[in-house]
């Protein structure tokens, strides 16, 4: 039994003393690893060790301590046990608020103050110096605390009579605070916070004053025009309670209105992005018609002259009109027949209009062109001496196709041919060159085709000279030319001798007069 009374004894003490030194180390602020605040309070009451220390209504740590200071004020001593708010600045404040009806009180603290995004924080708490007490605690000073009067100690006082309280005011007052009306009024202002934001905000408008006195000349200024139209405000006002009134009556259309709201600016957004789209493109166009915007007023300035100046041309055009309607009137007659002869015209012009477009589309055009540039130049030829005429055009009776030559249709006549035909005709043709030679009728032809058709017909171009002779029409082929004329000049090229052409100085005739004849005939150059 001794013994075991003894073990039971000594697990007492050791329990103790592990209490002690917990309680020891807890009051020292630090031996633990917490972050423990020395606040200093005007006054504590009911405020015990262990209540709760919290930040916006969420527990961050407990009350360790509360002792008295030799300033008469209240040093309470908390264990910030949540890490996330280990870190009270200089500008950290701390009230002691009531938590239940019974008296229960706990400790409120907001370690830093709100300020605008990316502003510096303020230094961290300063620590209480060593040798004194706490030392090493985070020190909150007692400008930084409030102690609100309790409500339960207001329903004390109400209980009383009037008299009574105001005697007990007095004589509590008058001993506590005998020749300390500064510590009262510093008292008073801390243990009500809304009187230090009060002073906050007289401060913050005494120093806006300048500002605030503009602010009412200013408001007066602008409601003067209000002032001037107050009945038309006041109607307004009527008019937006009737329109709130028909809102509240149509509350369910409005209702789905905004309902609809969502989908419809889902789908407002693409055509949005359109838009957008359209007004970059359209920028440009935009930036042209800016450029051209001062030619565009002119021309809206000028208008108004230009429109005065054809008023004079309106009203000449005017009599204009009176004077040329009648005439206008009498040409109806004449626009039916004219109509008449175009409906008859209708087959004809389409049929023309079919000639052009086959002409058009088949190159008609073109082939006429060819056929006159190619029929002139294979009735003139060309050579070393200049033109000559290959073929000569009679405008006579004999141009009449006929399949029978008669003497009635006013030509006998026919190429290689006796006049007459017949036999006579076969006789020409084995007759002597000179008797073919005289066959032909030269009152109606001219001496270069006379000689042609006789060389033609059989007879030489020696025959053909003799019996034709006389000057041509065409000299430039030497056959115009009387005989051995033409062989003793020398012939020259046409366009004088530096136009490239090769000299050519045709022989006699009666060495190489058939050569001329052909070169004449086939149009050599």
């Amino acid at each position: 039994m001794g013994r075991r009374r003894w073990a039971a004894g000594a697990a007492g003490a050791a329990c103790a003393v592990l209490a002690v030194v917990a309680l020891l180390a807890t009051a020292a602020g630090g031996s633990n690893g917490g972050y423990t605040v020395r606040a200093i309070f005007d006054e504590a009451g009911n405020l015990i060790a262990g209540e709760n220390v919290k930040i916006d209504g969420v527990k961050v740590g407990t009350v360790t301590s509360v002792t008295p200071t030799p300033q008469a004020k209240a040093a309470v001593v908390m264990n910030i046990e949540n890490p996330g708010f280990q870190d009270f600045r200089a500008d950290a404040i701390c009230t002691i608020r009531l938590q239940a009806l019974i008296g229960e009180k706990y400790v409120d603290c907001l370690p830093t103050q709100q300020r605008v995004e990316g502003t510096p924080l303020p230094p961290p708490l300063g620590k209480v110096p060593s040798g004194q007490e706490g030392a090493g605690d985070y020190y909150l000073p007692v400008t930084q605390t409030h102690s609100p009067v309790d409500v339960d100690l207001l329903g004390d006082i109400t209980r009383l009579p009037e008299r009574e309280r105001f005697t007990l005011i007095l004589n509590e007052l008058g001993a506590g605070l005998a020749g300390r009306g500064s510590d009262l009024s510093e008292v008073i202002r801390r243990a009500n916070p809304a009187l230090q934001e009060l002073d906050k905000v007289l401060q913050i408008l005494a120093n806006e004053n300048h500002v605030l006195a503009k602010l009412a000349v200013d408001s007066d200024e602008a409601l003067k025009p209000f002032a001037a139209v107050r009945e038309r405000v006041a109607d307004f006002i009527a008019q937006a309670n009737t329109v709130a009134q028909a809102s509240a009556a149509t509350r369910g259309a409005l209702s789905r209105n905004l309902a609809l709201l969502p989908p419809f600016l889902e789908q407002l957004g693409p055509g949005l992005e359109r838009v957008g789209r359209f007004a970059e493109e359209t920028t440009p166009t935009f930036t042209d018609l800016k450029v051209a915007a001062p030619g565009i007023n002119k021309a809206f300035t000028s208008l108004p002259a230009f429109s005065r100046s054809t008023e004079t041309f309106f009203e000449n055009l005017g009599k204009t009109a009176k004077v040329s309607g009648p005439a206008l009137s009498g040409t109806k007659p004449l626009l039916q027949k004219l109509q008449r002869l175009g409906n008859a015209a209708v087959p004809f012009a389409t049929n023309f209009s079919a000639l052009f477009n086959s002409l058009r589309e088949t190159g008609g055009l073109e082939r006429i062109m060819d056929f006159i540039f190619l029929g002139t130049g294979s009735a003139n030829g060309y050579d070393a001496l200049g033109h000559f005429l290959r073929a000569e055009g009679v405008g006579t009776g004999c141009l009449t196709y006929t399949i029978t030559p008669s003497s009635d249709a006013g030509c006998s006549r026919k190429l290689f041919n006796n006049p007459r035909g017949g036999a006579s005709a076969s006789a020409a043709s084995t007759s002597s060159p000179a008797a073919i030679a005289s066959a032909i009728d030269s009152s109606s032809t001219s001496v270069l085709m006379a000689r042609t058709l006789a060389v033609m017909s059989g007879a030489t171009p020696a025959q053909a000279l003799a019996k034709y002779p006389g000057p041509t029409t065409t000299t430039a082929a030497g056959l115009g030319t009387e005989p051995g004329a033409g062989a003793a000049a020398s012939t020259q090229p046409v366009g004088g001798s530096t136009a490239g052409t090769t000299y050519y100085t045709p022989p006699s005739e009666a060495s190489q007069a058939d050569g001329l004849l052909l070169n004449y005939l086939l149009g050599s150059e």
